[in-house]
């Protein structure tokens, strides 16, 4: 693996433009913190954290930086509300048009796209995504198309959120594979240990302005990684839990917990590994042409499951032990591994604040 030391982040995105991508990144926007388009290192939140706890989520310039002054920390914040399922899994696409009773493949839209900022648990979570869409016996070539156009910058975490748990499942909080290229952000003096994670991470990296690394600034980017690790706002014991969750199936706590869920499926819209859609169909009256559409779906909504007129899962209860199942017990079953990479995302956008942590802990 190539390293460097990187003083300023404008060439990285300047070299990555030249290459014809879009550069998304982290932005401070309606009091979060969502990738949006950059054309410099301007854009990036430097001098920002969050606050994230159960339903609760706060923006705010960093007290340890006030005013931001040159070198504030630019990747200062927890996982964001946006992941990279984004990117690769659109909310909405047009799978095809039917004109005169012919059916017209809509064409795959994928730019060239590089994510700087992505964080270790969404790589996690981007790997599930691939067994996903990639494996079987019938890949997703709009997936395939997408997911190939991507350029991939992680940030290894410095600053893990109040419900943060990717210690616990091994999936961060430092990336170790599925990047092009990886930043630690490290501090007096200010700057970036860059390291490849591909062929075309480290050619990129050759025609940057850098510097050699020494042994302090691994050691340091090594001391970021274990403090991170050890600031964990969460953590999940997974000793026998997959067993667990099928013997409680019939439990109690469900009930209570669905007294306090309102099915509203905001877990499932920032979860970076759901996958579940729902086909629409619609039709221009004008022209008479009809169009069939695919848009994210959740196993919350009561239409999921409907058959024969009727759902299958009817209840609250059902629908969330459906959920957290899936995520800690039959997704193994399926594809290998947990469902989950410890984002912490759907405890901190619950709006009645459930803590998936707190809700295993009681089931065991």
């Amino acid at each position: 693996m190539d390293a460097a030391v990187l003083d300023s982040l404008d060439p990285l995105i300047e070299a990555l433009h030249e290459r014809g991508y879009a550069v998304v990144g982290p932005t401070v926007r309606d009091g979060v913190i969502r990738f949006a388009e950059l054309d410099s290192a301007a854009g990036l939140p430097a001098g920002w954290t969050d606050e994230q706890a159960p339903g609760a989520y706060r923006l705010h310039e960093d007290d340890r930086q006030d005013p931001p002054q040159d070198g504030a920390l630019v990747f200062g914040f927890a996982a964001s509300p946006d992941s990279v399922k984004r990117f690769t899994h659109p909310p909405r696409s047009t799978l095809f048009h039917m004109r005169d009773g012919v059916p017209e493949a809509a064409p795959v839209e994928a730019p060239k796209v590089a994510l700087l900022g992505v964080r270790a648990c969404d790589l996690a979570g981007l790997a599930v995504q691939d067994r996903v869409f990639l494996g079987g016996r019938h890949p997703d070539e709009a997936y395939r198309a997408r997911r190939e156009a991507l350029f991939l910058i992680a940030v290894n975490c410095a600053v893990p959120g109040g419900t943060c748990f990717c210690a616990s499942m091994s999936t961060g909080p430092r990336a170790t594979s599925g990047f092009d290229l990886a930043l630690t952000e490290l501090t007096g003096p200010h700057r970036f240990l860059a390291e490849s994670g591909s062929e075309r991470g480290a050619t990129l990296l050759e025609v940057l302005p850098r510097r050699p690394t020494t042994e302090a600034d691994h050691k340091a980017a090594r001391q970021v990684s274990e403090t991170a690790e050890r600031r964990m706002g969460r953590h999940v014991d997974l000793d026998s839990v997959r067993e667990r969750l099928t013997e409680r199936r019939e439990s109690p706590d469900w009930n209570d917990i669905a007294s306090r869920c309102l099915t509203c499926a905001n877990c499932t819209m920032v979860c970076p590994t759901c996958f579940c859609v729902t086909i629409e169909d619609g039709t221009d009256l004008a022209d008479g042409s009809a169009t069939r559409t695919e848009r994210w779906d959740s196993c919350f909504t009561l239409e999921f499951t409907e058959l024969g007129g009727a759902p299958v899962r009817s209840s609250g209860a059902a629908r969330y032990r459906q959920w957290l199942t899936h995520k800690f017990s039959t997704w193994v079953d399926q594809f290998g591994s947990y469902g989950c990479v410890g984002c912490g995302r759907c405890v901190t956008w619950c709006p009645a604040g459930i803590d998936i942590t707190e809700e295993l802990e009681r089931l065991r």
